[in-house]
């Protein structure tokens, strides 16, 4: 838990054409979706504040896997990084599988939700993400994980953490 975590841009759009993006974020352990921001404009202070979001609950990751996208080579991004004892890792350009983690989840996010629903808002956007990431995390096993939900087999492997707020 928390050796390295992934994260990538995923972009679509509303009725009417309107483009969104998402930014997410998966725990490479137990394939756990961690966080998927979803909004109009995600500028690097916004990721930093997502990513302090989520070390909140879970604690700071030791790596964090990433493309060269301009809000992930930001100063912004790698102060936090440096603040927190981080490590950047940046993918070769136009080498997404050496992100594969966050490009399988980034498939499932797309196939079950941006592809599946025609959405007018934000806040639509935002519903059905959060139902969808609540079943990917507790409810749908991966084979990967020898059957188990991302939840399910980061109980197994560290049982000490079943008091935390956010299992």
């Amino acid at each position: 838990m928390n050796e390295c975590w992934s994260a990538d841009f995923m972009s679509d759009a509303l009725w009417g054409d309107r483009r969104f993006r998402t930014f997410n974020v998966v725990d490479d352990f137990n394939r756990e979706g961690l966080a998927i921001e979803v909004d109009f404009n995600l500028p690097a202070p916004r990721v930093v504040r997502t990513l302090d979001r989520i070390a909140a609950e879970r604690g700071y990751p030791l790596k964090l896997r990433l493309d060269n996208g301009p809000e992930l080579i930001s100063v912004t991004l790698a102060d936090w990084a440096e603040d927190h004892g981080v490590t950047l890792e940046f993918i070769k350009p136009g080498k997404p599988m050496q992100n594969g983690f966050i490009e399988r989840f980034n498939r499932s996010y797309r196939e079950a939700v941006l592809d599946m629903f025609v959405f007018q808002s934000l806040a639509e956007v935002r519903e059905q993400t959060e139902k969808w990431l609540k079943e990917y995390n507790e409810e749908r096993p991966h084979e990967s994980l020898g059957h188990l939900t991302p939840r399910e087999y980061l109980l197994t492997q560290k049982p000490e953490i079943s008091s935390y707020p956010w299992t």
